[in-house]
């Protein structure tokens, strides 16, 4: 049985190199608990993170920070990505993509791969979050 509950929460600065750290850091904590799906959690926190750089308040400015959570129960995972927020909406999820394109399927990747995802925004900024199934 896979550990249940929070299994780790990490805050990083805003920038590019956050990336390569936030993909690490859930590999580094997925792979000891049995998580089967390690390769897409960790495809889709790299989308969330890359967003939270390049779109969000967080990303914006220096000193931004993110904050990445990642949560274990029975045979879910799930992981937020949360930042400054973003005075513009949640950009819509295409139904299809250019798979050609090299930028706008995050999102698209994110609804795809995952069971479950979403989005709130509060007066601290936005999360975005996922949750995948082991099946």
């Amino acid at each position: 049985m896979r550990t249940a509950g929070l299994l780790g929460s990490i805050e990083l600065p805003a920038t590019e190199i956050s990336v390569s750290a936030a993909r690490a850091y859930v590999r580094d904590l997925l792979i000891p608990c049995g998580c089967p799906r390690v390769d897409e959690v960790e495809l889709l926190v790299t989308e969330l993170v890359a967003n939270s750089v390049s779109h969000s308040a967080s990303g914006r400015r220096e000193g931004g920070r993110i904050r990445v959570e990642v949560t274990a129960t029975g045979d879910l995972t799930y992981v937020s990505v949360a930042d400054e927020g973003s005075a513009t909406p949640l950009p819509v999820v295409p139904s299809q993509v250019d798979p050609l394109a090299e930028r706008g399927r995050g999102l698209w990747l994110v609804r795809e791969l995952s069971s479950a995802w979403g989005w709130k925004d509060d007066a601290a900024g936005r999360t975005v979050w996922f949750a995948v199934t082991d099946g």
